[in-house]
């Protein structure tokens, strides 16, 4: 298996138009289900609460797949959630390439790519957050000096 990825890595308008997709297709569902909450109870609050449970659950899930962590979907109810939201859907529209240094958890797995089309990326080959580490690593995390 080699550790650079098939495709080569997009560039900034077509990474920019799947995180707005992305962010069109976790906001829409929420604001829906807020809307049918609202219409069904006449429960506001109840209301907005379901409409935070959808991006937390999302973001919960895609968390780990871009050097966060599963928690970090708790930061929704408190403000900071979109933010985080919009940082974890721009890291996946650029998966499997990583602009972003990995996690300590995440290093020992993580390849500098050495090609120089590839400069300052990284590669995370065998990881699924499921079911974690498929293979142990063969060569050291460290960017060439």
């Amino acid at each position: 298996m080699t550790d650079t990825p098939l495709r080569p890595p997009l560039g900034r308008v077509p990474r920019t138009v799947i995180t707005v997709l992305l962010v069109i297709a976790v906001m829409i569902p929420a604001l829906l289900i807020r809307d049918l909450i609202a219409a069904r109870t006449g429960l506001a609050p109840l209301a907005d609460a379901g409409a935070v449970v959808v991006p937390m659950a999302v973001l919960a899930w895609l968390a780990p797949r871009v050097s966060y962590r599963r928690r970090d979907a708790l930061l929704w109810p408190v403000g900071v959630g979109g933010y985080v939201f919009l940082v974890i859907a721009w890291r996946l529209a650029y998966l499997p390439y990583r602009d972003w240094p990995p996690r300590p958890d995440e290093a020992a797995h993580a390849r500098w790519l050495p090609d120089p089309r590839y400069a300052g990326l990284w590669h995370l080959a065998g990881f699924t957050p499921r079911r974690g580490w498929r293979e142990a690593p063969s060569t050291p995390a460290a960017p060439p000096r």
